[in-house]
């Protein structure tokens, strides 16, 4: 045989020979994929939502002064504690005072022009009254003219004194706001508790907070005896909470320490709306829902905007069957329902669905393991409450299955079918699927 028949037989061999491989390797479904295996057994769940937020107390009043002058007193700083009706700071009063002198200056004028304009009242009323009894007795004596001048001239005088004494009345109601304006330049604690923030020093010049409350903020008073943290809640998240909801805080500053709380309000309107009123919302803001939490046993020493961490136990479970979260993926509906093995085995059949929304929607499930063959073949599932590691399982699965648990990539690339090999879980395995005995017969 020449040297070239020898070549071309062995280049037929080995395409011969790269058949086979290919064959066999077709047949065994190519190499294993290393993964991690879990068995789907009962576990308590807890179900959490967590959110980060600051520590406020329930109440606290922000002093603004209604008017405007130097501090001249200030008795308080801040971290002190005040009961009510202590004195907070003094407001200069000389001008006050004057004004209040001014008010009453008036009013003893006002009433000094009563006296007078009751005396041309009463001197107009004689006079009336004169000439009216003379003209009676003779008509001659006063013309009919001169009767109705004087008159008119006692009717000038009754409204005289009507207007004096409104004009008292007045003085009166300028002195009594006099008054108040000078009661202003003292003021006193509104309730008991501590100066939480003192934003003035004594000499300084008081703005009334009317102009801008920022600029007019004297001090802060919280009643820290009711502490709260303020967190807010993603929009997804918010529809799960209820009032009266367990929870869990931590705050930065002690970071070894946990306090318990409820819920015990929830916003209706999005922290992003409040915003929107202020023109400091963007359209690309993220729509959370304040929610505020009471701690039960808060220690003296909390400060209001420590921040804060809250997670709000929003359901718990007790011995259900689980799934890791990482184990759970999604793969299309005709995928789904071609990677299920036949009818035969209960626990992979998909229901047919044709219309259009069950084609756009994916299906949710996990890769059983059949443990003769370390194939996985995709089974959906129905999954209810999630905790922080599973989810609960509330259909498509009876427990005891082996699945694939990770990773997130070989998860994400597993196709149905395909041979798996991983360390193998603790816990009963996974009855082998009706398929897979038909294909290994």
């Amino acid at each position: 045989m020449s040297t070239r028949g020898k070549v071309i037989l062995v280049i037929a061999g080995v395409i011969v020979m790269a058949g086979f491989v290919g064959l066999s390797a077709k047949k065994r479904g190519g190499p294993a994929v290393d993964v991690r295996l879990d068995t789907v057994k009962r576990r308590d769940l807890v179900s959490i939502v967590t959110a980060s937020g600051k520590i406020e107390p329930k109440k606290s009043v922000d002093i603004l002064s209604d008017i405007m002058g130097r501090i001249v007193n200030l008795p308080v700083k801040e971290g002190d504690w005040v009961t009510q009706s202590q004195l907070l700071l003094t407001i200069d009063p000389t001008s006050y005072q004057a004004g209040v002198e001014r008010a009453q200056a008036g009013v003893a004028s006002a009433q000094a022009n009563v006296a007078q304009a009751r005396a041309n009242q009463d001197q107009a009323v004689r006079a009336y009254n004169r000439a009216r009894d003379v003209r009676a007795q003779n008509a001659q004596l006063i013309s009919e003219e001169s009767l109705e001048q004087l008159q008119t001239a006692k009717e000038v005088a009754d409204a005289n004194v009507d207007a004096a004494r409104r004009a008292v009345d007045q003085a009166q109601a300028n002195l009594r706001d006099a008054q108040d304006q000078l009661s202003k330049t003292t003021i006193s604690a509104p309730i008991s508790g501590q100066v939480t923030r003192l934003s003035v020093e004594q000499g300084e010049v008081a703005v009334p907070g009317t102009f801008s409350r920022a600029t007019g903020l004297l001090m802060t008073v919280s009643d820290m005896s009711v502490i709260e943290a303020w967190v807010d809640v993603d929009e997804t998240d918010v529809v799960r909470i209820h009032l009266g909801d367990s929870v869990d805080v931590a705050i930065d500053a002690m970071p070894d320490t946990s306090f318990s709380g409820r819920v015990t309000k929830i916003g209706n309107s999005s922290v992003t709306a409040a915003a929107s009123t202020s023109g400091l919302a963007t359209s690309s803001q993220a729509v959370d829902f304040e929610v505020r939490i009471q701690l039960d046993h808060p220690p003296r020493n909390l400060r209001p905007d420590l921040s804060a961490t809250a997670h709000i136990i929003t359901d718990t479970r007790k011995q259900v069957l689980a799934v890791p979260i990482i184990a759970l993926t999604v793969r299309e509906p005709d995928t789904a329902a071609a990677a299920a093995p036949k009818p035969g085995n209960a626990r992979f059949q998909v229901s047919k669905d044709t219309s259009a929304a069950h084609r756009a929607k994916e299906v949710e499930g996990v890769f059983v393991v059949d443990t003769l063959t370390n194939t996985a073949h995709f089974t959906p599932i129905k999954v209810g409450v999630a905790g922080d590691e599973y989810f609960e399982v509330v259909g498509g699965l009876t427990g005891g299955e082996t699945i694939v648990s990770g990773t997130y990539q070989a998860i994400k690339d597993l196709k149905d079918g395909t041979k798996v090999k991983g360390p193998k879980p603790k816990g009963p395995a996974a009855p082998r699927p009706a398929a897979a005995k038909a294909k290994s017969s």
